[in-house]
């Protein structure tokens, strides 16, 4: 049971949110949606005690309302932040894990909110890395430090190309070279699940840019080779206590 009088919101308020989670469990009320996110999740990485405490909330409502299924994501995508909640955020096992039964079933649907669903449930599997930058390969840049001779080189997955390059402010992508992305079996660990899960809902361009993602770059720089996905993970995963 949770002592709201203990729990704040973003706000600092101990009220209102468990006012709000009443009204959107008797009606989709899009206020109180809005609200709520508001409260619940500061708009870059804070999750305040009032978002660990609401999420079993939420996953009893997720199977109903997108409202619920995108803000429980969010909490989760920043669940690896310095919250201060480890305790909150533990006493939310159980419902994780029927979160993560929940999306992975609505992913099968091939739903209109796939990638944002896809997503969350990268942050359930506790990837929040990609949960945090994971777009549709239309418009992705990843920028890594080369771990040969350290330059840093632009990595693209887009409709425009996939390459690797040095990036210069007036000229552009210069000095581009192709992307060898991971073949056939190629895969293991997060970026097998992310393909595997692709490929089976048939997200065709999801699947090709996760190919592309664990996949090599050649620095144009040194022309060593490097793999795209574990440099990103070493750079900018968590360090998960």
């Amino acid at each position: 049971m949770v002592n709201w009088t203990q729990t704040h919101d973003c706000c600092f308020e101990t009220d209102r949110v468990p006012q709000l989670l009443e009204r959107v469990e008797r009606e989709d009320d899009t206020e109180a949606w809005k609200e709520l996110g508001y409260r619940l999740v500061l708009e870059h990485d804070l999750v305040s005690p009032a978002g660990f405490a609401a999420l079993p909330r939420l996953v009893r409502l997720a199977s109903d309302s997108a409202e619920a299924r995108h803000l429980a994501g969010r909490i989760l995508e920043r669940a690896a932040g310095h919250h201060g909640c480890d305790d909150l955020l533990a006493d939310c096992a159980d419902a994780v894990a029927e979160f993560r039964e929940l999306l992975d079933g609505h992913l099968r649907s091939r739903p209109a909110d796939y990638l944002v669903t896809f997503r969350a449930l990268l942050a359930v599997e506790e990837q929040y890395h990609w949960a945090a930058v994971l777009g549709d390969f239309t418009d992705d840049f990843y920028h890594l430090a080369c771990p040969h001779c350290a330059v840093e080189v632009t990595i693209a997955i887009g409709g425009y190309g996939r390459y690797s390059a040095i990036r210069d402010w007036n000229l552009g992508d210069v000095d581009r070279r192709d992307l060898r992305p991971a073949p056939a079996g190629g895969y293991s660990g997060v970026g097998r699940w992310m393909h595997e899960t692709a490929v089976r809902d048939r997200e065709d361009g999801l699947a090709d840019g996760i190919a592309h993602l664990f996949g090599e770059a050649e620095c144009p720089s040194c022309a060593s080779v490097f793999g795209i996905a574990d440099e990103y993970t070493s750079a900018n995963g968590p360090v998960l206590c």
